[in-house]
């Protein structure tokens, strides 16, 4: 809720992040609903990045994790996210969870970069969440997900073997421990 209740909602925890966490940008999902936000944000000095289709922070509102943009009306309404996101002064949007044609529709339409996670190929960039792509989280992986390492069974593997030496008190050995 550091932006969702308004304009000058947004505004004041922008600045906020800025002071207290020393943030570098702002990052804020939807579109036309948070063109004002983004606007007065931009106006204030502070950089947004715009976030539209599948948008976490709201997923109940769709029912779930569902790829946005497939039917016309919800189509129509992604792309007018689009340009009211770069309208409003964004320096970039992410583009989630929508099929590949639209990201590149959308990609084609603006002047600012478009960063894709699970939109295809056609976006300016891509990102992927970091703990998805290394295997540390594995409940559910989405289709976009590609998983570069299993990193998860090393850490598992790694505890259990820290809490085997420590059960066994071969660690802390002579060579970890100070005079």
């Amino acid at each position: 809720m550091s932006y969702q209740i308004g304009r000058d909602e947004a505004l004041r925890n922008a600045g906020r992040f800025f002071k207290e966490a020393g943030a570098e940008a702002i990052k804020l999902e939807g579109g036309v609903g948070v063109q004002e936000s983004i606007r007065a944000i931009v106006d204030a000095g502070m950089p947004v990045m715009g976030h539209i289709g599948l948008t976490p922070q709201s997923v109940h509102q769709f029912g779930g994790y569902k790829i946005q943009g497939r039917e016309k009306e919800r189509r129509e309404a992604v792309l007018r996210d689009a340009m009211a996101v770069q309208q409003a002064g964004a320096f970039a949007v992410v583009l989630e969870g929508m099929p590949q044609d639209l990201a590149g529709e959308i990609t084609e339409s603006l002047t600012i970069p478009t960063i894709g996670i699970g939109a295809g190929l056609q976006c300016d960039g891509q990102v992927l969440v970091v703990h998805d792509m290394l295997g540390l989280f594995d409940d559910f992986v989405p289709k976009f997900v590609k998983r570069y390492a299993d990193i998860k069974q090393t850490m598992l593997g790694a505890v259990k073997e820290f809490v085997g030496e420590v059960k066994e008190r071969k660690f802390p050995a002579e060579e970890h421990s100070y005079k």
